[in-house]
């Protein structure tokens, strides 16, 4: 299935994937080639992950924004968004220790499990 990854500035990824996974208002979804049609509310400080066809897996913190499956494929439009290789691990920890509000604390924590550490 066809799969982007856009965030408000830029496209993070576009390409051919197996399985989708992202954190909705209404719970975590997998998606696979066939799902049924759905429009999702992503969460604030949620995380995405994408298995492609060449067997690779990335992760993106997530932030806001909208999952949108048809049957053709999988669009994720997010207010914004970070790639796990991208993520300075020691300043997203420096943003969870000083967060004031429980909006940054969801941003700062869900940079941390994209990276692949906890929170």
């Amino acid at each position: 299935m066809s799969v982007e990854l856009v965030a408000v500035e830029r496209r993070l990824w576009s390409g051919k994937a197996t399985f989708v996974v992202a954190q909705t208002t209404e719970g975590e979804i997998g998606i696979m080639a066939g799902h049924e049609p759905v429009l999702g509310q992503l969460v604030e400080g949620g995380v995405v992950k994408v298995d492609t066809t060449d067997g690779d897996t990335f992760t993106a913190a997530v932030h806001g924004g909208f999952l949108s499956v048809t049957g053709t494929g999988v669009s994720i439009l997010a207010e914004s968004a970070e790639l796990a290789d991208e993520i300075d691990v020691e300043q997203a920890r420096s943003e969870l220790s000083a967060a004031g509000d429980e909006a940054d604390r969801a941003r700062a924590s869900a940079r941390l499990r994209a990276a692949g550490q906890s929170a």
